[in-house]
C-alpha cells in the first residue's frame, strides 16, 4: 500500500509542477502578462490560434487530476495509519528505568582558604 502511495505522490508532484507552467504560460486578458515574457509567441506557435482553448484544458485536467490525487492520498493516508495501529505493526520499545544511586555523592571538597594578609609594616 504504502507504494502505491509514494507513486500517487510522486505523480501529484508532476501534476502540480504541470498546473504551475500552464497557468504560467496562459495570457491574461488584459495584458500579455507573465505568459508573454515567458515565450507566449512560442506558445501560440506550438498550439495554433486556439492556444488559449488548448491552455486554459490542460488547465481544467491538470486541477481535476490534482484535486482527485490530493484527495486519494488523504484517503490512502488515513487508511494505511488505521491499519497500522489496529494490526499493531508497530513495537513496542521497552526504556529501561533510570537509576539513581541508593546514597548521595561525596560530598564537595572545599577550597583551601587563602592565607591572611601578612601585616604591613609601613
Amino acid at each position: 500500500m504504502s507504494i502505491l502511495l509514494g507513486i500517487a505522490t510522486f505523480v501529484l508532484i508532476l501534476t502540480s509542477l504541470f498546473l504551475i507552467l500552464v497557468v504560467l504560460a496562459q495570457k491574461a486578458k488584459s495584458d500579455g502578462g507573465m505568459g508573454a515574457a515567458m515565450g507566449g509567441g512560442m506558445a501560440e506557435a506550438t498550439f495554433g490560434a486556439d492556444t488559449n482553448n488548448v491552455l486554459s484544458k490542460a488547465t481544467i485536467n491538470a486541477s481535476i487530476i490534482f484535486f482527485v490525487l490530493s484527495f486519494a492520498l488523504y484517503l490512502g493516508r488515513i487508511y494505511e495509519r488505521k491499519h497500522a495501529v489496529e494490526a499493531g505493526s508497530l513495537p513496542a520499545i521497552v526504556a529501561p528505568a533510570m537509576t539513581y544511586p541508593s546514597r548521595p555523592l561525596a560530598a564537595p571538597t572545599t577550597a583551601p582558604k587563602p592565607a591572611a594578609p601578612a601585616d604591613k609594616k609601613p
